[in-house]
């Protein structure tokens, strides 16, 4: 009748290993109960720096700051941290350069013909066509207190119909221009295009084709 053999190696969970840290001889295997993991020792270097066997240099991704996920075993996945960003959707960013923009989003925006429209901060840096026909049109802006426009805004209106276009802003509001009405320019002509500048919280320039 053959012999059976059993050979059982060192054994414990793996915070009974850590708490007592033996040095195993060369050769000696230590298994952690709890884990399924494995040492071999190599006689000088104690359990806690042992790497484990078949485990490679990594033994757990951590996440850091702005990511989640990560584990100790199988197969990992970073996130970006929803808290500091995301790849879809609208963002606030603050302190930050950018560097090498590139703009994704088409600044040309559809047609309005009303024969009067107040600009709303979706206009913000786009290029607006009038549409308005042979009807003349009133363009206006808003208050900063109305639509806060961050200074520096520029919105481009481009009268594509016959009827003459005024810009003008809303009470409270100032505008400059070197239109025969200052205060309210008119575009000069069909395919006459002029830009409204916001250089304060309640100040605009209207520079372009106007008169």
């Amino acid at each position: 009748m053959p012999v059976v053999t059993q050979i059982q190696v060192r054994r414990g969970t793996a915070s009974q290993w850590t708490s007592a840290n033996p040095t195993l001889a060369s050769g000696e295997w230590g298994f952690e109960s709890d884990t399924g993991k494995v040492k071999i020792g190599n006689g000088s270097t104690a359990w806690n720096s042992l790497g484990y066997t078949g485990a490679g240099d990594i033994e757990g991704v951590t996440a850091g700051t702005g990511l989640s996920g990560g584990g100790t075993s199988g197969t990992v996945t970073l996130s970006i941290d929803s808290t500091v960003a995301t790849l879809t959707g609208t963002q606030t960013l603050t302190n930050k350069t950018l560097t090498d923009v590139i703009y994704t989003q088409a600044l040309l925006t559809p047609t309005f013909s009303a024969n009067a429209y107040t600009l709303a901060l979706t206009d913000q840096g786009d290029i607006l066509l009038a549409s308005n026909g042979a009807t003349a049109a009133t363009v206006t802006i808003p208050t900063n207190a109305t639509v806060a426009f961050p200074t520096g805004t520029q919105i481009t209106i481009i009268q594509t119909g016959a009827g003459q276009l005024t810009i003008q802003g809303a009470g409270g509001v100032t505008v400059n221009s070197t239109g025969a009405t200052a205060t309210a320019p008119k575009l000069r002509a069909q395919n006459s295009s002029a830009t409204c500048i916001k250089t304060a919280t309640n100040t605009w320039y209207v520079v372009g084709d106007i008169s």
